[in-house]
């Protein structure tokens, strides 16, 4: 005989709810004065989902699953993918052509602000390339000798005393 702890793994994952026909019957057992344990125990229910069923009965009338909140979203799970291939095709497309793209591929019309809203989601983030200093042979023949006489310098020449003063090492 299984109890009802070793059976709930097998029978309901975590995310899955239960369905209308299974709220049903715990509500009329809450009406018929029966306690959440005893509710528990004879529909096989955990605890916790026996009494957030009863909560929701109580403030809101009914046991129905209600719409989520808040605005639905722009971009499909398809669009997000489209959107992605693109980007890592070729990163260096604008927010306004890959728009025209989605536009011309999924039908979706979408603002270059969205774009880029749903590209800092997924981690793709526009920068800037460093500027790297092109060291000419007219710049490195300059500076050869600079660096060649500093060579054997300590921390105490290199940096002012006022830096060494407020940096402990």
């Amino acid at each position: 005989m299984q109890t009802a702890s070793t059976n709930i793994g097998e029978r309901m994952g975590r995310s899955q709810e239960l369905s209308d026909s299974k709220r049903g019957p715990v509500i009329g057992c809450h009406l018929c004065n029966m306690s959440i344990r005893d509710i528990s125990w004879l529909l096989n229910i955990p605890r916790s989902t026996v009494s957030g069923i009863i909560t929701k009965w109580k403030q809101l009338g009914t046991t129905a699953t209600q719409p989520p909140s808040g605005r639905p979203r722009h971009m499909t799970g398809r669009g997000q993918r489209i959107l992605k291939r693109t980007v890592r095709r070729s990163c260096q497309l604008s927010a306004e052509s890959i728009a025209k793209d989605l536009q011309t591929w999924c039908g979706l019309q979408m603002s270059p602000t969205t774009v880029r809203r749903e590209l800092h989601g997924m981690g793709f983030h526009g920068r800037a390339a460093a500027s790297k200093p092109s060291i000419t042979k007219c710049n490195a023949k300059r500076w050869m000798p600079w660096c060649k006489a500093r060579r054997h310098w300590t921390l105490e020449q290199y940096l002012p005393d006022c830096i060494l003063q407020s940096v402990k090492f």
